[in-house]
């Protein structure tokens, strides 16, 4: 199976995405878009496309920030979708799948940065993809927005800070708002990028200090991630051999 990654910045890293693709013995690539590498032109070779997270908006101009190209990005989405390929997005990349499909982010209630726990729905906890996650388990998180929701979209689970945490957009295509890929490396990459940030943790209901960021265990929730990948990737595995 072709996985490809778009990576905004080295300090938003895939993390446990990437590890289970290597775990998987998957073919990689990636658009890291802020060495200026490409977006693909081409989805007909991928099965699966992972848009990570980064401190833009879907908003956020060229003006802004010269290597996102938010459009751009919204295009590749949405013909991987059309191609009934898989996709999740992550943080910003949940925010452009939404985009994508013609409905705005918005701003989340609460500014969420830290290790806190997202409660299913029932629709989440009937979804067979979900089966691991039990009812409510605890997830990392580094947002101030969410994505938006289309007519189609289903709410899988959510948090007390923020209503829309992972969103069903359809059999094949998932965002998550909360990073279920974090493990200390990429723990360390954001602490060093969000110092100023994080010295206004006491402002703030759900933003931990870099000190319990270090010391959250990251290994139960990227198992929980890894079974909800097996478990999508044997579904797409499926229709594809009907």
């Amino acid at each position: 199976m072709h996985i490809h990654f778009i990576i905004h910045e080295a300090f938003e890293a895939p993390g446990a995405y990437e590890q289970w693709a290597i775990n998987n013995h998957h073919t990689i690539t990636y658009s890291r878009i802020y060495l200026n590498e490409p977006l693909p032109n081409c989805i007909d070779d991928i099965d699966f496309l992972i848009v990570m997270g980064g401190p833009q908006s879907p908003s956020t101009t060229k003006q802004e920030c010269a290597h996102f190209d938010s459009r751009a990005e919204q295009g590749v989405i949405l013909s991987a979708i059309k191609a009934g390929k898989m996709v999740i997005g992550v943080c910003l990349g949940a925010q452009l799948i939404g985009e994508a499909l013609g409905e705005n982010y918005a701003k989340s209630p609460e500014k969420e940065i830290g290790k806190f726990p997202i409660t299913l729905t029932e629709i989440g906890k009937a979804n067979p993809l979900f089966a691991d996650f039990g009812s409510a388990l605890d997830v990392s998180h580094w947002h101030n927005d969410m994505p938006g929701l289309t007519k189609d979209a289903q709410i899988i689970a959510y948090s007390e800070g923020c209503p829309r945490q992972i969103i069903a957009y359809n059999k094949f295509v998932y965002g998550f708002q909360c990073h279920m890929e974090f493990t200390p490396e990429v723990v360390e990459l954001l602490i060093a990028h969000s110092q100023k940030e994080l010295n206004q943790a006491a402002n703030y209901r759900f933003v931990d200090t870099p000190e319990t960021l270090r010391s959250h265990d990251y290994t139960a929730m990227n198992q929980k991630l890894f079974a909800f990948l097996d478990k999508l990737s044997q579904h797409y595995q499926s229709s594809l051999e009907k």
